[in-house]
């Protein structure tokens, strides 16, 4: 029987421009630092497609970031904890967005 995979996002909901977002995204049923699988943030602005914004392979700690996004971005894992976290500094309006985690 295959474990069910769950993701549940964490972070404050709202920021206020030029402050930095943290969100944190807790993992269940697989380990993060399983090398099979990378985990991502994704980004969808209001009437808008979804964004990629970064990854991150907890075994190996290779990260790779939106090229757009690349100055201000930040993600790190805690292994310890099964979860892995984004960093979004220097907040604009145009960072409005609902924000998703994903394997």
């Amino acid at each position: 029987v295959l474990s069910q995979v769950q993701l549940v996002e964490s972070g404050p909901g709202v920021v206020k421009p030029g402050q930095t977002l943290t969100l944190t995204c807790a993992v269940s049923g697989v380990s993060i630092t399983d090398s099979s699988y990378a985990w991502n943030w994704f980004r969808q602005p209001p009437g808008k497609g979804l964004e990629w914004v970064a990854r991150i392979y907890p075994h190996d700690g290779r990260k790779w970031f939106a090229a757009s996004l690349q100055s201000r971005t930040s993600i790190s894992s805690d292994t310890s904890k099964n979860q892995f976290s984004l960093q979004l500094a220097s907040l604009a309006a145009a960072d409005t967005a609902m924000y998703h985690c994903a394997r």
